[in-house]
């Protein structure tokens, strides 16, 4: 009876972590910084860092244009009518502005020269479906079309003093004269203008080629009085974009300050409106599950960081900011302030490389590497390394399972002879159960007696499936949220180990024309998958409750529909890994002399 309890306790022990761990622990990152609703609202006079009267962009949280553009003059953000759906297409809005196009062996698309903007961005290397015809991901947009999503860099002025004007800042429509027509790698672009006042800025332009920009803000003061002015950047999506909608994945506005990292959702920041830290460098930007937009304020600068919402007419506006100490720039001289946007796919080796080179905190927690981190991040090194000597990540998840096979050899040896010993044991068992039948605590007694006599234990049946746990998280991890992975072919069907298995039995594979329902989608692999795991159940000690028996008889069934929505690459891996330990226990139990 005993061994029939921790049977069953391990089977939906199994079932749970399986469902529910990253539920419940998605991850033990440090608590983020408390909400600060007035920062970025102090008057001029204050410590450099602290913002004087007014905010990066009439954004969420304050009055006025839902497209993120800075205040007309400090503290008094024009107010606008309610957004309206934008009518114009993407094209006709870029057609619609003077612009500098950006060209790079991984980026394509331009800068709006009115307003200064980075808001047309495609990344070349990326298309939308595995067609050969897909067209590439587009990752930012225009204000005036449908999803505009786009960065922007600027000053804000401190409130002038009485009697003076105010000083004039660049806005959302300024035009620019730009000192060249392309940006590449090799050929930066400088904007400039000039306010009319005796002060003339000029915005650099610099791209790598990956997916960092760097931005340059200067100011020369050609007038006769000092102006203390206030660098910012702001991300900033017009409409709440489609998510994966899985709770082990976060997409949506994030940051990293004093080495915490910050995680906000969509629906979140539309409760809280504004969320704010203040602390040195890091960044902040917005996340979907493969593409990054961030913003790396200079990592030496005092910067106050928000995470914003706000919603005008029917648009919801979601933007990430930072604003920078104040700047004063004494007549006859020059001010500066220097920053950073990426704008990209979220590689890990290209991530890893900024945070060391640029000495960005923590660079790498844009991906959601979860709870099992310190996993994770190993198996997703290993499985490259792999796959630059084999040239298939599929391959590579099979070498990777036998090595994980390998590390736990000796645990699982010890566990699968124990369980030989548990089968070798039934008969007596079934003698213990028709003869203390009726009395539980007599035959309890009995069967710890016999477990005690011949030197096994019930519950070690349980350990090669508790050892495989968090390896199977960290590996989910991996398929799910890397983009090293995705559209990763294997071999015949599987062309994306990120995706579940393309075919379905209820189809017979596609003979017959129609489309079941999502719960009968049911493929070769993870068939192959159910069909192992009960070939290793026959190899394990048998409840002898005939309930119970047919209970663990249906398990396949269920994990067989469970594992079918998980990535291909991860049902391989688990029907690999089946049939790599009913290897390992067919041998045990054959040196045993247990019946197979």
């Amino acid at each position: 009876m005993i061994e029939n309890k921790n049977l069953i306790l391990a089977v939906v022990l199994s079932v749970a972590v399986l469902l529910g761990f990253e539920l419940y622990f998605k991850n033990t990152r440090p608590t983020p910084p408390q909400t600060a609703e007035t920062a970025q609202s102090a008057q001029p006079g204050q410590a450099p860092g602290q913002a004087p009267t007014g905010t990066p962009g009439r954004a969420a949280g304050t009055p006025g244009d839902a497209a993120a553009v800075p205040p007309q003059a400090p503290g008094t953000p024009a107010a606008s009518a309610p957004d309206m759906a934008p009518q114009a297409t993407r094209a006709e809005v870029l057609a619609a502005t003077p612009r500098v196009t950006i060209k790079t062996p991984r980026l394509a698309g331009s800068i709006s020269l009115r307003g200064g903007r980075l808001d047309d961005l495609i990344l070349a290397d990326y298309r939308e479906t595995l067609k050969k015809n897909s067209p590439a991901i587009t990752l930012l947009s225009p204000r005036g079309v449908k999803d505009a999503y786009f960065a922007e860099f600027g000053w804000i002025a401190a409130a002038a003093k009485a009697g003076q004007p105010a000083v004039k800042v660049p806005d959302s429509d300024t035009v620019w004269r730009a000192s060249g027509t392309t940006l590449t790698p090799d050929t930066p672009v400088t904007l400039t203008w000039d306010n009319g006042q005796g002060l003339v800025f000029s915005r650099t332009y610099e791209i790598d080629k990956n997916f960092m920009f760097k931005i340059t803000q200067a100011v020369a003061n050609k007038g006769t009085r000092a102006v203390e002015l206030f660098p910012y950047g702001l991300v900033s999506r017009q409409g709440t974009p489609k998510t994966s909608g899985f709770y082990i994945l976060h997409e949506g506005l994030l940051g990293v300050n004093n080495g915490e990292l910050k995680e906000v959702k969509y629906d979140e920041i539309q409760e809280q409106k504004l969320e704010s830290s203040t602390g040195p460098g890091g960044w902040i930007g917005i996340t979907d599950k493969y593409w990054l937009t961030a913003l790396v304020p200079n990592k030496d600068a005092e910067v106050t960081k928000r995470y914003v919402y706000r919603k005008s007419g029917i648009i919801d506006t979601y933007q990430v900011d930072f604003l920078g100490g104040g700047v004063t720039v004494a007549p006859g001289t020059a001010g500066n302030a220097e920053n950073r946007l990426f704008a990209g796919a979220k590689q890990v080796k290209v991530l890893d490389a900024y945070e060391e080179s640029l000495g960005i905190q923590r660079f790498d927690l844009a991906i959601d590497w979860g709870w099992f981190y310190f996993l994770t991040r190993p198996i997703f090194y290993g499985l490259l390394w792999l796959e630059t000597h084999v040239g298939n990540l599929g391959i590579a998840i099979l070498l990777l399972t036998v090595g994980i096979k390998l590390a736990f050899f000796p645990l699982a040896n010890k566990s699968y002879e124990s369980m030989s010993k548990m089968k070798k044991l039934q008969p007596e068992m079934v003698k213990l159960r028709e003869r203390y039948g009726d009395d539980k605590v007599k035959l309890n007694e009995e069967m710890m007696a016999l477990y005690k006599r011949e030197g096994t234990n019930p519950a070690s049946g349980c350990l090669p499936i508790l050892i495989q746990i968090p390896v199977f998280f960290a590996l989910y991890k991996v398929l799910f949220v890397t983009i090293e992975m995705r559209h990763a072919p294997f071999y015949g069907w599987i062309q994306d180990l990120s995706a579940q298995d393309p075919t379905n039995l209820f189809t017979l594979f596609g003979m017959i024309p129609w489309a079941p329902p999502d719960v009968l989608h049911i493929g070769v692999w993870p068939l192959l998958m159910g069909i192992s795991m009960l070939l290793q159940q026959k190899l394990n000690p048998q409840p002898t409750d005939p309930t119970q028996a047919k209970i663990m008889m249906f398990l396949p069934v269920v994990f067989t529909f469970l594992l079918a929505k998980f990535p291909a690459g991860l049902v391989i891996y688990w029907t690999w890994n089946n049939l790599l330990s009913i290897a390992q226990q067919w041998v045990i139990m054959r040196r045993m002399g247990v019946k197979v």
